[in-house]
């Protein structure tokens, strides 16, 4: 026999019923405020991404009398992708790209909005710039990786052959923000949060209102019941 005080599932909905205006008013409004951010206060971010493949050190392709080295090609190739990652990365690349563009970007900003990806198992690197106008992405992505080839050679003469395999398109639609997932995750907080606010508010009411009320919160058999008068009358 369940105790006196347990809810079974039938008090769990018929509270919800119950309280059913205030969790469709505050879920509402939970979606409508990110829908507002989302769409009005958030600023768009459009991203252009081009990718950079890393071909075999000159040395190594010109001389087969390489066994004098301890690295395997495979050790040899992460040790170069992560050297041209750092040097992407670095402010000489951003200096010489930021030289090229006709923007009001400062060097921290510009670096800021860079990132450089390894892919793993491959030789190729993804170079990604964001930025709030998709044309201003494409062309600080295309700057970046025209600066980051052309000082490699210069800084790195030894290192691999690099080049571009796919140049940078400009982005047709923003990657942030994601507007319907801020909305669904308003939806369901907003849900969780009311449907938490109806228990609380349920468990906080201690007013008898029924008569099975008198016997659940006084433990009090009910002898008879006064029906309501339909007569106005004085």
């Amino acid at each position: 026999m369940n105790d006196e005080n347990t809810l079974n599932l039938m008090d769990y909905v018929g509270i919800v019923i119950k309280r059913k205006k205030l969790i469709i008013l505050i879920t509402l409004l939970a979606v409508i405020v990110a829908a507002v951010i989302s769409f009005f206060v958030m600023k768009p971010v459009y991203e252009a991404q081009t990718s950079i493949i890393v071909g075999k050190p000159q040395a190594s392709a010109n001389s087969a009398a390489n066994a004098s080295s301890n690295y395997t090609d495979v050790m040899m190739y992460q040790s170069l992708i992560k050297t041209y990652v750092e040097i992407a990365q670095s402010k000489l690349v951003a200096q010489k790209a930021l030289d090229g563009l006709n923007s009001d970007m400062t060097l921290n900003q510009l670096q800021k909005s860079i990132t450089v990806t390894p892919q793993t198992g491959t030789q190729i690197l993804i170079i990604k710039a964001q930025s709030g106008d998709p044309k201003d992405a494409m062309d600080i992505i295309n700057a970046v990786s025209d600066a980051f080839i052309y000082q490699s050679k210069s800084v790195f003469p030894t290192g691999g052959d690099i080049q571009i395999m796919d140049k940078a398109d400009m982005p047709k639609a923003p990657v942030k923000p994601n507007k319907k997932l801020y909305i669904a995750i308003a939806f369901f907080l907003g849900l969780m949060v009311s449907v938490g606010i109806a228990f609380l508010l349920e468990t906080l009411d201690n007013t008898i209102k029924t008569e099975s009320d008198v016997e659940k919160y006084l433990g009090l058999p009910i002898i008879g019941m006064i029906p309501k008068s339909q007569d106005n009358r004085s």
